[in-house]
């Protein structure tokens, strides 16, 4: 048989397309004639005559405008010989010449067609390309004994000319968050074909006559990558027959596992610290949610690096909300697996959370409300405090829908039950925030669940809720106490200023910015240090523009008088 799968016998002339030749053809005088071609257009393009190269001319480049709506596809390029004869039925023929029918229309299935630049042409031809491989999918499906050991590598190469192909450049290259609401992926004008093709090879992937043993030696290494690169097709329909796709060659071929994983985890890596841009993260995650599933216990050191070092940082993508579902299933699956892997799981989310995305945030929090359904209690206890430190932050969110979905939380029946046994730990981190938001958040639904919240840790326990009460009342009396003691250190300060002989000279010689009491709950203790500091660092610099002054006016004595004002001042 030739080895580019197309004819028993050396073919004539070849219908196929060049991207036949990248996605199947393996032949040494195929290699052999592109090598020799490459030197030639080399030497062609180096011997170009410069009278012709000066007459070139560069046009200046466009800027690049971002259309509403591409009418793009895949490059195919079509093929010369695209008249096809009608071959006759399979189920017409006697059963010693299906074998060879079946192959004939395999080849014919070969032909390339165009779809984007004139649609309209080769009507005829396309239909006879339709029509054959509607009865081969027919064919395999409902006839036995009929996938024999000829007909895989024809299969494989049909399947390789028709897919594997240079896909179109993405409708979005600012990378900007996709909304299936609003935006309309690239549709594939060739889907008539492409469906088909996708189906046929579907249906020898699942039908009990196929044999592995006899398919590896053509579904390969090679052919799986070339698979996994077409995930990146803005055509849903497409992407949706590859993970079915992906996932039976997966189950099929037992050698090919490693494989896979290997290159999604590229795929992976490549879109998190690279481009931020593939169409097929979501189809990818629920073959994975799959795999996962499937995992044998204990779990492989393989399968916790990948976890951690894969999935996890996939969080961090702006475009999370294409795919969280998938990744928080793929998340909650190993923690099924191995519930030791909770904390470090749990923290990573903590260390990813985002800071200025309210939308995602709230995707966050569903995601965590899924771990705690499968937590264990020995698991929980190590991630409380941190995790419901940032469950008090968001209970205090401006945004209404983080901090509506937080206090969900208490709506959860294993949840309480986590919180009932951890309760003195977990009421005092939570207290302040529910305490001080019943009265100070401006959305009414919020105050409503807030008091839900209170009222179930009174119940839970009436002695700590109290001692939470006495203690926040103890919180804020004492603030205002600080407070208290911030003004009157102030005061201090201004009155030594005043006290200082120095004060009438310095004050005409430059303006001297005074704090200002503001009518608010009064400034952090950090705030009131980063002021001090700069009163003195502005003083500082002042003495050192009036020394001269200070040195012929002031009597040595009032420079003493300044010294001992100055340590007064540094000390307080």
């Amino acid at each position: 048989m030739c080895p580019c799968f197309v004819c028993p016998e050396p073919p004539q002339q070849s219908p196929e397309s060049p991207k036949a030749g990248k996605s199947g053809k393996s032949s040494k005088e195929g290699q052999d004639i592109i090598e020799s071609e490459i030197p030639s257009r080399k030497n062609s393009l180096i011997a170009a005559p410069s009278a012709v190269s000066s007459k070139i001319k560069v046009p200046a480049p466009q800027p690049i405008v971002k259309k509403d709506k591409r009418q793009n596809s895949s490059r195919f390029s079509a093929s010369n010989n695209r008249e096809l004869q009608k071959l006759p039925s399979l189920k017409d023929v006697p059963p010693a010449d299906q074998e060879k029918l079946f192959i004939q229309k395999l080849r014919q299935c070969c032909v390339l067609f165009d779809f984007v630049s004139d649609p309209l042409s080769d009507l005829k031809w396309k239909e006879v390309k339709r029509a054959a491989l509607s009865e081969m999918v027919e064919y395999i499906t409902h006839n036995r004994n009929v996938i024999t050991e000829p007909i895989y590598p024809e299969v494989v190469h049909m399947f390789a000319v028709n897919m594997f192909r240079t896909l179109p450049p993405s409708s979005n290259p600012t990378g900007a968050e996709f909304d299936p609401e609003e935006d309309e992926p690239t549709l594939e004008a060739a889907w008539p074909h492409l469906q088909l093709v996708y189906e046929f090879f579907l249906r020898l992937l699942e039908s009990p006559d196929f044999q592995p043993n006899i398919a590896k030696k053509y579904i390969d290494q090679k052919f799986v990558l070339q698979l996994l690169e077409l995930f990146d097709s803005e055509d849903p329909r497409e992407r949706d027959f590859l993970k079915t796709t992906l996932h039976r060659i997966y189950g099929k071929f037992l050698g090919l596992r490693a494989y896979i994983r290997k290159q999604i985890n590229n795929i992976f890596y490549r879109f998190i610290y690279e481009t931020e841009h593939h169409n097929g993260i979501a189809e990818l995650l629920e073959i994975l949610g799959s795999i996962i599933n499937g995992f044998a216990l204990p779990l492989k050191e393989e399968h916790k690096i990948f976890l951690l070092k894969v999935l996890l940082p996939l969080h961090k993508v702006k475009s999370l909300s294409v795919y969280h579902p998938q990744l928080a299933y793929c998340v909650v699956q190993f923690l099924e697996k191995d519930s030791a892997l909770t904390e470090p799981v749990v923290m990573a989310l903590l260390k990813y959370w985002p800071k200025t995305h309210s939308p995602k945030e709230v995707m966050f929090l569903n995601e965590l409300e899924e771990i705690l359904d499968v937590i264990e209690p020995s698991e929980f206890v190590k991630i409380m405090e941190p995790l419901f430190r940032q469950l008090a932050k968001c209970v205090s969110s401006p945004h209404f829908q983080v901090a509506e979905r937080a206090l969900y939380y208490w709506n959860n029946e294993y949840i309480m039950s986590l919180i009932s046994d951890n309760a003195a730990k977990i009421l005092p981190i939570m207290f302040p925030s529910l305490y001080r938001n019943s009265k100070t958040h401006w959305n009414k639904t919020i105050h409503g669940l807030i008091y839900n919240a209170l009222k179930l840790f009174m119940e839970m326990n009436q002695k700590l809720f109290d001692d939470c009460t006495q203690q926040f009342k103890a919180e804020k009396l004492k603030e205002k106490l600080k407070m208290k003691e911030r003004e009157e250190a102030w005061v201090k300060i201004e009155n030594l200023a005043k006290a200082n002989p120095q004060y009438a000279v310095y004050s005409q010689a430059s303006t001297i910015s005074i704090p200002v009491a503001m009518e608010t709950d009064g400034p952090l203790f950090e705030d009131v240090q980063m002021l001090r500091k700069t009163v003195n660092e502005e003083a500082r610099q002042e003495f050192e523009v009036i020394s001269w002054i200070a040195v012929s006016v002031l009597q040595p004595q009032s420079v003493g008088r300044k010294a001992v004002s100055s340590m007064q001042l540094r000390k307080v």
